[in-house]
């Protein structure tokens, strides 16, 4: 096959090659031969590609714009001076006008009898009707820097229909301008509603729905799993646990006050941490007590329990319950300090609920068994402005974007029950003997009692603990803002805005709690109240 020469930038032959195609190239003069005439006469062959401009009545054609406005004006009598005049046309009706009467085809007596709004003036006409159509490309300003007033014999009246006819488009632009501002408006709206759904999104997108009965905890590898345990190898955090009092010493009355529950049985306690309820067991009497922790305070257990010459009684473990192998095929009790912040966060219960399907006899028990979650309106507006409003003004600059992933945060604190506003009201009750996996994600409606005229600015979560099962002398304590503090504190999800009460008013709501799906010791929590909607992560 012979190879052919393609010139530089060019699809085709070489200038070289041309010449030896005889004649294939007669009839191309070289470049340097052509005259100016020959030029001419290119000038003139090639002018009919130039575009042309078809008239908007009929099938005419023009070389320009101007050329066919005359027209239309001498043979339809159409002047579009006088059209831009009466309507107060801009470069936006006048693309409208334009493609109106290319679709349409009105005749030209059909703008003599418009006198109230323009039929063009609908977004539809934006659409060109001819995709290159040279009328959409004109200019009308120079219609309004040329135009020929509107023939009269009159020439006050002239200036007054001129005038008239400036004000009509300045009036046709700040309505138009107007309308500009409420679509941006509208759009930044949507901008921020779209931003939160996406948000909520992400976030949602991590929780459980709730309807697994799988135990997301146990399939946790132990990688995922050092950073939750070797927290509780700090000993500040067992410090302040056995200095909560409300905490302690009603697992300790529990026991004691109930020993015919534990004489002579076989006792697990599921994440045993210093071992303190394994020793009130074995105080209380226990055959036996199997503490299992996957934390390094493991190994400072099993001094204390040496210490306390328990350690013929007392069996401790280290690892996951869901992970290691009893002594024991069956036990008698399960105990165990499970609980975090609004009662389900960590996901502990699962580990308790893994235990007690796998290891409790029937007829067994796990203590403590009953549990429920309350919420209460907060009225402290002083919070509010502290965590919400700061953000308007900081040092001088707004921040309010902050706000955004600031309420989302759920904040664990104690609060002052002066600012309570209302009822507290149940929204989940637990019973750790019967309860599954799937019941720990949930949703409830609620309804908060208002006691005193305030703003709601808060919800306020926390959770009740009981000892009653086969009990003789029930225990019972509470995390919540009127009762006595506890480590757990309460749990608090801020409104971005507060909501007006009045005392006697009742507000109606619906909370959705749920284990994150990335970190199933973590919560989503959504709460629906007042026609809003916030998503919370407590983590």
């Amino acid at each position: 096959m012979r190879s052919e020469k393609v010139s530089d930038g060019a699809c085709g032959l070489s200038m070289a090659e041309g010449r030896d195609k005889g004649d294939e190239t007669d009839d191309m003069p070289e470049l340097l031969d052509i005259d100016d005439d020959m030029w001419c006469d290119w000038d003139e062959d090639h002018s009919e590609c130039e575009l042309q401009v078809r008239c908007l009545f009929c099938e005419r054609l023009f070389h320009s714009a101007q050329d066919t406005f005359s027209h239309c004006t001498s043979e339809h009598q159409f002047n579009i001076n006088q059209m831009v005049y009466k309507h107060g046309l801009d470069c936006y009706r006048y693309i409208k006008l334009v493609n109106f009467i290319r679709i349409t085809n009105p005749s030209a007596e059909f703008f003599k009898s418009i006198h109230g709004e323009a039929p063009w003036d609908k977004e539809e006409y934006m659409k060109p009707f001819f995709i290159d159509d040279a009328l959409l490309q004109f200019d009308v300003d120079e219609i309004w820097e040329h135009v020929e007033k509107p023939c009269s014999s009159d020439q006050g009246n002239d200036e007054s229909q001129v005038q008239a006819a400036h004000f009509q488009r300045l009036e046709e632009a700040e309505r138009r301008a107007e309308k500009a501002e409420a679509a941006v408006e509208r759009i930044m709206e949507d901008f921020q509603k779209m931003r939160q759904y996406v948000q909520d999104f992400v976030i949602n997108a991590d929780a459980r729905t709730g309807t697994s009965n799988t135990n997301a905890i146990a399939d946790l590898r132990e990688e995922e799993e050092s950073i939750y345990f070797s927290s509780y190898g700090h000993y500040g955090i067992h410090e302040e646990m056995l200095k909560d009092k409300v905490r302690t010493e009603s697992y300790r009355d529990f026991m004691y006050s109930n020993p015919h529950i534990f004489k002579d049985k076989v006792i697990l306690d599921v994440g045993c941490g210093t071992g303190i309820l394994s020793m009130f067991a074995a105080r209380a009497g226990a055959k036996h007590v199997i503490g299992v922790d996957q934390s390094e305070i493991i190994c400072q257990a099993m001094d204390i329990v040496r210490e306390n010459e328990l350690d013929g009684v007392v069996t401790l473990i280290k690892g996951r319950i869901e992970d290691v192998e009893l002594p024991v095929d069956k036990v008698d009790v399960i105990v165990s300090e499970w609980m975090g912040y609004f009662l389900l966060f960590e996901s502990m219960l699962d580990s308790v609920i893994y235990a007690r399907d796998k290891y409790l006899m029937e007829g067994g028990a796990v203590y403590p068994d009953i549990c429920t979650i309350s919420l209460v309106a907060v009225g402290d507006r002083k919070k509010h402005d502290e965590h919400v409003a700061f953000w308007d003004d900081v040092y001088g600059f707004k921040m309010s974007c902050m706000k955004k992933v600031v309420i989302p945060e759920a904040m664990v604190e104690m609060l002052n029950p002066d600012i309570l506003i209302s009822e507290c009201c149940v929204i989940k009750m637990i019973d750790c003997n019967t309860v599954g996996i799937s019941d720990l994600d949930f949703t409830s409606e609620f309804s908060l009692e208002i006691t005193k005229d305030h703003e709601c600015v808060a919800i306020s979560g926390h959770f009740d603990i009981s000892f009653e099962k086969n009990c003789s002398s029930k225990v019972s304590f509470s995390t919540g803002p009127r009762s006595t503090k506890t480590h757990w504190k309460q749990t608090v999800f801020l409104l971005e805005h507060p909501i007006s009460v009045k005392k006697g008013d009742v507000l109606h709501g619906k909370i959705t709690c749920c284990k994150n799906r990335k970190d199933p010791r973590s919560l989503i929590i959504t709460i629906f109240i007042n026609n809003t909607k916030q998503t919370y992560s407590l983590q």
